[in-house]
């Protein structure tokens, strides 16, 4: 059966708020949660960017949702850094956590005062990562010279089972990539059949483990509202690879959508005051093949949504 979990975004909401949020959808009746890694929002009408590690800690211990997060190891965090996390997280909460390692954006990483490699580089770097982080995690102790440098690096507190690290891809050539190393897929929304090549692409590179998708969605009772909430929160994130991996502060974002029009925001988020219609939608991603569905509604309050798709959707798509 699929599992249709919450994304918490911290780019948008306050981490009390995202606490309180991640409650309320356990008790409505998601199955589980995944959480972003920001340091700066998309946008400065976002507003906010807690530091999720932090925050993991509490959701899990607040709830007993399993729990996910998006990471870019090699520059803002060192690779022993993020499997220590990732190793303490799993110990104290055996069997509830994973974490999906991307090559990240500049917006992000440029804090650290590095220049901001080639995307070639980049993938290069996170593939020294992960190697990195599954030694850690097997309890070996490391030594690594290359595009990220470790010297006699070893975890003391390792969960018994190493959690799954999951690759984190949005085109068919990084997807087949990820089938080289990664327990799993994730990536977002796009048209079905571009979906449908993403599975296949990772698949057909002999991908294991399971798949993940994260939604981008919109609803409020009244249409108007729920576009008007699109619009407002997610104008800034319809940008296609390399603007969305380059560019590298706020100001910047919101300079190059002060153009978008709503329905370029329509083509990246799903939007919709029909519930039925929103259930319509996520069960034809399951259809796909996706193990496991993190619905991110874009407004910045999150209890109408949770309460409305605990009682309206989740049932029709646990039925289906």
């Amino acid at each position: 059966m699929t599992t249709y979990g919450i994304h918490a975004s911290h780019e948008q909401i306050h981490p009390t708020q995202l606490l309180d949020a991640v409650v309320r959808a356990e008790r409505a009746g998601f199955d589980a949660a995944m959480s972003s890694d920001h340091f700066s929002p998309w946008s400065t009408r976002q507003g906010q960017s807690g530091f999720a590690w932090s925050w993991l800690g509490a959701a899990l211990q607040a709830t007993s949702l399993p729990f996910g997060v998006v990471n870019a190891p090699g520059q803002r965090y060192h690779p022993a850094i993020i499997a220590q996390a990732i190793g303490t997280l799993a110990a104290m909460y055996p069997g509830r956590f994973w974490a999906a390692l991307g090559s990240g954006e500049a917006s992000n990483e440029h804090i650290t005062g590095d220049r901001w490699p080639r995307k070639d580089v980049r993938t290069a770097r996170l593939r020294e990562s992960v190697d990195v982080i599954r030694a850690l995690l097997a309890g070996e102790e490391v030594s690594h010279d290359g595009l990220v440098r470790v010297d006699r690096a070893r975890l003391w507190t390792r969960p018994e089972q190493p959690p799954a690290l999951i690759g984190a891809a949005v085109s068919e050539a990084t997807a087949r990539w990820c089938a080289e190393w990664a327990d799993g897929l994730i990536t977002v929304n796009a048209p079905t059949e571009r979906l449908r090549r993403m599975v296949e692409a990772y698949r057909g590179a002999g991908g294991r483990g399971k798949l993940h998708l994260q939604v981008h969605l919109s609803w409020a009772p009244d249409e108007e509202e729920a576009a008007r909430l699109a619009y407002d929160q997610w104008r800034s994130n319809i940008f296609a690879p390399p603007v969305c991996w380059d560019l590298d502060m706020v100001d910047h974002f919101d300079v190059v959508s002060e153009r978008v029009a709503p329905e370029q925001v329509a083509e990246v988020v799903n939007i919709s005051s029909d519930l039925g219609r929103h259930a319509e939608v996520l069960s034809g991603y399951a259809d796909l093949g996706f193990d496991e569905i993190y619905l991110h509604h874009v407004g910045q309050q999150q209890r109408e949504f949770i309460e409305a798709f605990g009682s309206e959707v989740l049932p029709k798509l646990r039925t289906t």
